[in-house]
């Protein structure tokens, strides 16, 4: 019994000096953790307050920026032309699109008035409407006016030839609009041959593909075959929209004849 009891003691003494050697080890490890937390958090008010005395910049670099008129002058020679197709499709449209304009007014009570003037005998009268009327219709029934009393065959051929004129005048200068809409692409696509070339012989003379060496090129690429489009763009838009005016046109010229080869036929 005694030697048990005795064996008893030193396992629960054992066991005491266990249990205090991790509480001293546990104590360590806290109080190295606590240490280690303050050093952090004090280096890291040490950096705040360093980066707020530091001065800030007084100005920020400014980037570069291009303007238009130094982006189309990189697109090279090739510019040249392009500027001089923009300047004649600007002013061909305008000029056809102001004549149209004019050649399209007509008023509505015309054909009354030289119906009545017919049916009154008043020839001379329904020429002087027709001559002060600046309308492409006017002048054709200007024409068929002046043939009364003729074959009404003979009368039909001779408004058909004034009206053909009329719309051949009216035609003028558009085929140019349709020439620069297929001009135009083919300048920027010659562009685009001659910024590829430029690359590769600045390349070959500098041996070195980077951006600076490759980029004029680059931009007489990029900007020739931009404007190109442009052009040809506005040259067919231009076109398309005097052709739908001069259809009206047409159209009204046309109704207009008949109506008049209507008042022929009630006269007789």
């Amino acid at each position: 019994m005694i030697y048990f009891c005795s064996l008893e003691n030193k396992i629960i003494a054992v066991s005491f000096y266990n249990k205090k050697t991790y509480e001293n080890m546990l104590q360590s490890i806290l109080l190295q953790i606590t240490n280690t937390s303050g050093a952090v958090v004090n280096q890291l008010v040490d950096t705040a307050n360093s980066a707020a005395q530091m001065p800030l910049p007084a100005e920020l670099p400014k980037q570069a920026s291009l303007s238009l008129l130094d982006l189309i002058m990189k697109g090279g020679l090739i510019m040249i032309p392009m500027g001089i197709l923009s300047c004649i499709t600007i002013y061909f449209f305008f000029e056809r699109y102001m004549t149209l304009k004019k050649s399209s007014q007509l008023d509505s009570n015309f054909i009354n008035s030289i119906k009545d003037f017919i049916h009154s005998g008043n020839l001379d009268a329904a020429k002087s409407l027709c001559r002060n009327t600046t309308s492409p219709a006017a002048r054709m029934i200007e024409k068929g006016v002046s043939r009364i009393g003729k074959p009404t065959k003979e009368i039909e051929e001779a408004m058909e030839s004034v009206g053909k004129l009329e719309i051949n005048r009216m035609e003028k200068n558009l085929s140019i609009l349709s020439l620069v809409g297929r001009i135009g692409p083919i300048l920027g696509f010659i562009g685009t041959i001659a910024g590829v070339i430029k690359i590769f012989y600045d390349i070959s003379l500098t041996d070195n593909i980077s951006i600076g060496v490759i980029s004029t090129g680059l931009y007489q690429k990029m900007i020739t075959s931009a404007s190109g489009l442009v052009v040809g763009l506005m040259a067919f838009i231009g076109y398309f929209i005097l052709n739908a005016m001069l259809d009206k046109i047409i159209n009204k010229m046309e109704t207009t004849s008949v109506e008049f080869m209507d008042i022929l036929q009630e006269t007789k």
